[in-house]
């Protein structure tokens, strides 16, 4: 699992400690990474219009090819609608 945010290393770091997550996070500061994987995008908040990561996860088999997208990603009940997934995709 790696989790993947504009936030700075720093900030990463930080977070990590503080919820004891046991995965990699990485700094996306340039959105390379966002964008590629069309996760950066024009979103609004209150008729404000900006640019940010839409919340989204990504299932990656071994040879590397997308296996699944969770779009629209709601953190309560993700990590059940995961691991449910990985269970399907493993038969």
């Amino acid at each position: 699992m790696i989790g993947v945010s504009p936030d700075t290393a720093k900030k990463h770091c930080r977070f990590k400690e503080k919820y004891g997550l046991p995965y990699t996070l990485i700094a996306d500061t340039d959105h390379a990474i966002a964008k590629a994987y069309g996760v950066w995008q024009k979103k609004s908040l209150f008729g404000h219009k900006y640019m940010g990561i839409v919340r989204t996860t990504f299932l990656i088999a071994p040879d590397g090819r997308v296996a699944h997208v969770f779009e629209g990603v709601s953190v309560i009940g993700h990590a059940v609608e995961v691991l449910a997934e990985l269970t399907r995709l493993r038969g």
